[in-house]
């Protein structure tokens, strides 16, 4: 542990900078190109005002709410992210215990370092399984039949990685996974990265190589016919895509740009949750991740429409200073700190988070003439 004190998520990345190696640390921290949008998702949630409510009795607070008819007990659930073992040698299964904790769910990553079967065996709460589509659709059955197998409640579908971003700080390091750390569910089909050598372009080569450029809406018909659970498709940024997963048969959405990681220049999650959430009008459920650091920013998303966030890069930061018992600290700071703003801000529960503490309605009486006249 450090020797300053860990009182917000910042001071969590601060100290994962300190102690993980620069490949890893670039790894984790690192954006596509230009790193725009990686800044771009950040300075967004930070522009956007909280016009807060008064006088509101706001002695009892409940931050309980349902994903996808799941009860979890805060609006923050532990976003899918590659290779935990770089950040300590209990890697997924220390994310899912602090998951466990506090109360919410994980979604784990096709790349984790621990194999979904023994996540699934180690989480006693909720656990989705986020999915990427392979050349060899062989693969890909095999991958969703074992997370049905592992209790995994629904397959997140992520579409904005049809080929590898450009990251090049991964690049410049020659990225790749060090002796013993390998993406244990895909070493059955022999699609682990660690066959990968750095001179071929890690990461970025590893997904040319095995994820299909070919995906398409067909795909997600195909994958919902494939499983008994529902379908979450991750990385939208448009409205009409949106509105066609839906038809297509997704049961949820995550806005997303991956972090930050895929298209540099994408616009940040949080500017365009609400056109999505609109469009979508509650036929089915909408969650965001990208940015997310403070309490502040999960009311200001819930607001624009979101049911709840995924925090992605705190969760490792957590788990780099202190393996389980930081994830919880950094969960349990989210809960905080969401907790103290919906208090602020005259909010009781999740429902009363609406798109007037964003855009407060300006009384009749209190505004101006309309300089419109009629011909």
């Amino acid at each position: 542990m450090p020797d300053f004190p860990l009182v917000n998520v910042f001071d969590f990345e601060a100290a994962a900078l300190a102690v993980l190696p620069k490949p890893t640390r670039d790894y984790y921290f690192g954006g596509a190109n230009d790193e725009i949008t990686l800044k771009r998702n950040r300075a967004a949630f930070e522009s956007v005002s909280l016009h807060y409510r008064v006088l509101r009795d706001i002695a009892d607070r409940d931050l309980s709410t349902q994903v996808l008819g799941i009860p979890v007990g805060m609006p923050i659930l532990v976003a899918p992210t590659a290779c935990h073992e770089l950040a300590h040698p209990d890697g997924e299964l220390a994310t899912a215990r602090a998951a466990t904790a506090a109360g919410t769910l994980m979604i784990l990553s096709t790349l984790s370092n621990c194999a979904m079967e023994d996540v699934g065996r180690d989480m006693r709460g909720p656990l989705w399984f986020q999915l990427y589509v392979y050349r060899d659709r062989g693969v890909t059955r095999e991958l969703v039949a074992r997370a049905e197998a592992a209790g995994c409640r629904a397959i997140v579908l992520t579409v904005d990685a049809p080929v590898g971003g450009q990251r090049e700080r991964d690049a410049r390091n020659g990225f790749r996974l060090p002796e013993g750390v390998v993406m244990r569910n895909l070493l059955p089909a022999g699609k682990s990265f660690a066959g990968l050598e750095a001179g071929a372009g890690g990461v970025a080569a590893y997904i040319n190589a095995m994820f299909d450029p070919a995906l398409s809406w067909r795909d997600l018909d195909w994958l919902v016919a494939q499983t008994k659970l529902p379908v979450v498709v991750k990385g939208i940024v448009r409205a009409d895509d949106a509105v066609r997963a839906r038809e297509h048969g997704a049961q949820a959405v995550v806005v997303s740009n991956h972090g930050g990681r895929q298209l540099d220049t994408s616009p940040a999650t949080i500017e365009v949750l609400e056109d999505i959430a609109t469009a979508l009008d509650g036929r089915i459920e909408v969650l965001i991740d990208g940015g997310i650091r403070r309490g502040t920013d999960i009311m200001k998303a819930l607001a624009f429409g979101a049911r709840a966030v995924l925090v992605g890069r705190p969760i490792l930061w957590g788990l780099a200073v202190a393996g389980e018992q930081g994830v919880r600290q950094v969960l349990e700071i989210l809960r905080r700190e969401l907790d103290v703003a919906m208090a602020l801000a005259g909010c009781r529960s999740l429902d009363e988070i609406d798109i007037d503490l964003i855009r407060p309605p300006m009384p009749v009486a209190s505004r101006p003439p309309s300089r419109w006249q009629p011909t």
